[in-house]
């Protein structure tokens, strides 16, 4: 959102004046410890649930003690940086102002927006690389009520970069709903998936008007290339 109240698409890879802006990113750090590490599917969607719980954080909102990094951040390219973390280092991160997200085996802590390059150094010091995750079993299947955020079946990812992605695809979800909808979907705890579609769904998805992300390229992949859909049941109801 930009400081005039319209919308932007944070994606786009044209070159635009917010590029010339101070760039904000938001940190999301995942533990990943050696000998128990979650497992993808979740990692994933708790990630994506971190990024909206702290987007509805009453500290994000209004004159909140984050509102003025989450504006910034929100005014430019919404990057996302996973992280990884465990031990000592994991201890260090929870000291530091965030939100811990847990899910079914995998614990994500995100933190209030920073310049991208003032990370705290017990942030910067983490490695982006070694987030490679794997699910033991196949996730389970999904149902209409459920939001789903589909993966790309055409893109290899790293589960960090999965975790940014289904993150920025949560986030072009809320902005997109009605206030009575976001209540609802904080309330209920922000029930989600995270799925891979199959060629024939993306091709449908990708045409179907709900939000779209289209990754910038700074990593892995080519820019421009659409990474993920958000299927939440509310806006899929507005496109009947």
């Amino acid at each position: 959102m930009s400081s005039d109240g319209t919308q932007h698409n944070p994606f786009q890879h044209d070159r635009t004046p917010r590029d010339d802006a101070p760039q904000f990113v938001l940190p999301l750090v995942a533990r990943i410890e050696r000998d128990e590490p979650p497992a993808r599917t979740d990692a994933l969607e708790t990630a994506a649930r971190a990024v909206l719980v702290l987007l509805s954080d009453e500290r994000s909102l209004g004159e909140g003690e984050w509102a003025q990094a989450v504006h910034d951040w929100q005014d430019a390219r919404i990057r996302k940086v996973v992280r990884r973390a465990r031990g000592a280092e994991w201890r260090r991160a929870e000291a530091l102002p965030g939100i811990t997200v847990t899910g079914k085996s995998a614990e994500v802590r995100v933190f209030p927006p920073v310049p991208l390059d003032g990370w705290p150094k017990d942030l910067a010091r983490l490695q982006v690389s070694g987030t490679d995750l794997d699910d033991p079993e196949p996730p389970a299947d999904t149902d209409a009520a459920t939001p789903v955020l589909w993966l790309s079946p055409d893109l290899d990812m790293s589960a960090g970069k999965a975790m940014a992605q289904a993150g920025h695809g949560a986030q072009l979800a809320w902005w997109e709903l009605s206030g009575e909808d976001r209540t609802a979907w904080r309330e209920a705890g922000f029930p989600l998936a995270v799925r891979t579609a199959d060629g024939e769904r993306w091709e449908r998805l990708v045409t179907s008007g709900l939000p779209l992300v289209r990754d910038a390229g700074f990593t892995e992949i080519a820019p421009g290339s659409c990474t993920v859909v958000a299927d939440h049941p509310a806006l899929r109801l507005d496109r009947r």
